[in-house]
């Protein structure tokens, strides 16, 4: 009998060292992925695109003009599938974000001075359009092409 039992408890102890291998790892790949967003806004780049989130997805960060009706970029590009683009404002004009085309048409919250608009949806290939969802901001030019590969 004692040997089933060595064995039973020698397969428990695997496990909880696989399990303790597993947790590791997870916490690796959260610190890399949180890191990843960090270093992708603070590189500015007239085409933006983020790292991978935790889901799968990209995250493109934009800015409001601080100074007119424009965004400070025109063109993005991200991979197929869900997307977020998150837009700072340091205007003192309210500004969003939206994405328009094939079929997808949904805007984040306008947002005064400081505030932040985020936008996520699912996309396939093909040319989007991102533009600030205030009356007249559009037409003003505040828009530019999201390429989605």
């Amino acid at each position: 009998m004692r040997m089933p039992t060595l064995l039973v408890m020698g397969a428990a102890a695997a496990a909880l060292a696989v399990a303790g291998c597993g947790g590791g790892g997870g916490s690796n790949t959260s610190t890399s992925a949180a890191s990843t967003p960090a270093a992708a806004a603070s590189t500015p780049s007239t085409s933006a695109s983020g790292g991978a989130s935790a889901g799968g997805g990209e995250s493109l960060k934009i800015s409001a003009d601080p100074t007119k009706i424009a965004f400070n970029t025109k063109t993005l590009s991200a991979k197929a599938g869900k997307v977020t683009i998150t837009m700072a404002n340091p205007s003192s004009i309210p500004h969003g974000v939206a994405i328009q085309g094939s079929g997808v048409n949904q805007s984040g919250s306008v947002v005064n001075k400081g505030g932040t608009s985020t936008v996520t949806v699912t996309l396939k290939p093909g040319k989007y359009t991102f533009y600030c969802p205030v009356p007249g901001h559009r037409q003003a030019g505040m828009e530019g092409t999201l390429t989605v590969q």
